[in-house]
């Protein structure tokens, strides 16, 4: 199964101002993240120091990693990058020295 590193950022336009609805809204967005955690669809998250941006660790295919992030949206943007394992990248090291 391919692993794919996912950048995120939270879409400011949408935090509400008000502080008792933006408590709301951020209690939203942890629980889903609470449950794609519990599921299994990620492996690891975080939010970089200063909040608002961190990132995801989650394992599938490029359609089950679009479709698990489309749940998000429109409260936070993404890059998704798929990660090449150690084992990949020595798989391509022996399959080119013997090119």
């Amino acid at each position: 199964m391919a692993k794919f590193l996912t950048l995120w950022e939270l879409d400011t336009t949408r935090v509400p101002v008000d502080p008792k609805e933006r408590i709301t809204y951020w209690t939203m967005l942890l629980n889903m993240v609470k449950d794609d955690l519990k599921s299994g669809r990620t492996t690891d998250w975080g939010e970089f120091a200063g909040g608002g941006r961190g990132y995801a660790i989650a394992e599938g295919t490029e359609q089950e990693i679009s479709m698990a992030l489309s749940r998000y949206v429109p409260y936070v943007k993404f890059e998704v990058y798929p990660i090449v394992s150690m084992s990949q990248i020595e798989e391509m090291m022996k399959a080119l020295s013997q090119a």
